[in-house]
Parts: structure tokens; sequence; C-alpha cells
């Protein structure tokens, strides 16, 4: 099970790059370049779909890593997002929960899952991601998928 978190438009975004291409590593949704993808697997084809031009973020990580999110008390503002929050209202609480994240990391790694799926490193580069999206996007709303 895992997390998926968009932003979204009320206007479409001009795609400014060439596409990317998401896998799975880790518990979490990774990007790609196409080139990027040939030289990683060069003997298979990518999946892709329909791009939508309203959603400007996605990422998405492992169910594994919510009691580190409780801890950094980040769970309510990624798990839980009020109904048709902005990305503006999550600046706040996502770069409070980064910096307790980030001021002590040995607090937070004994929450690594025993299953080795997610881990510190993870989360933080997760919400970091998510507070620079939003940041970008400050009047996007915010919707989740659990």
């Amino acid at each position: 099970m895992s997390l998926d978190v968009y932003l979204t438009t009320t206007q479409p975004v001009p795609v400014t790059s060439d596409p990317v291409i998401y896998y799975r590593e880790a518990g979490q949704n990774k990007a790609l370049t196409r080139a990027e993808w040939d030289a990683r697997f060069p003997e298979r084809e990518p999946i892709t779909g329909p791009v939508d031009p309203t959603q400007v973020y996605h990422a998405n990580i492992t169910h594994n890593l919510i009691a580190m999110a409780k801890a950094a008390e980040l769970y309510e503002p990624l798990w839980k997002p009020a109904e048709g929050a902005t990305a503006a209202q999550l600046i706040d609480p996502l770069s409070t929960g980064l910096a307790k994240l980030t001021r002590s990391p040995a607090t937070f790694r004994q929450y690594h899952p025993a299953n080795g799926w997610g881990d510190y490193d993870g989360l933080v580069s997760f919400v970091t991601h998510y507070l620079d999206a939003c940041l970008r996007y400050p009047d996007a709303i915010v919707s989740t998928w659990s």
C-alpha cells in the first residue's frame, strides 16, 4: 500500500520538458527521462499513459513510513490534508516536519520498517520535493489517494 499526493491547478500548465517515466524503487515512485530509462533498462519499453495538463505534481510513498511521519508530525499534512486544501496551507506543516526530521536523523531512523520497504532518506526526499512543489504552486489544490 502507498500514499499518492497530487497538486492540481484550475488552468492547464504548459509542458516545458520531455515527459518523465515513472518506476517503483524502495517504496517510492521515481522519475527518469527517456534517455535515463534507455541507459538503465536497455531491453525494456516503459509503460506510458496520458498526461493531465492541470496536474502539476504527483508523488508516491509507502505506508510503511506512517510511524516515522507521525513521529515528525507529518502524518496529518501528508496522509490527511483538509478537504479542498491548497498547497499554500501545507507549506508550514511540511516545513516544520522536515525541520524535525533533519534535526535528529537518529531519532527517526529507529522507525525504519522491518521489511526494508521505505526509509528515513526516502521520507526526507519525499517531503523535500513535495514542499518544493507546494512553494512553486501555492494555489494548487491538494488531493491524496491511499
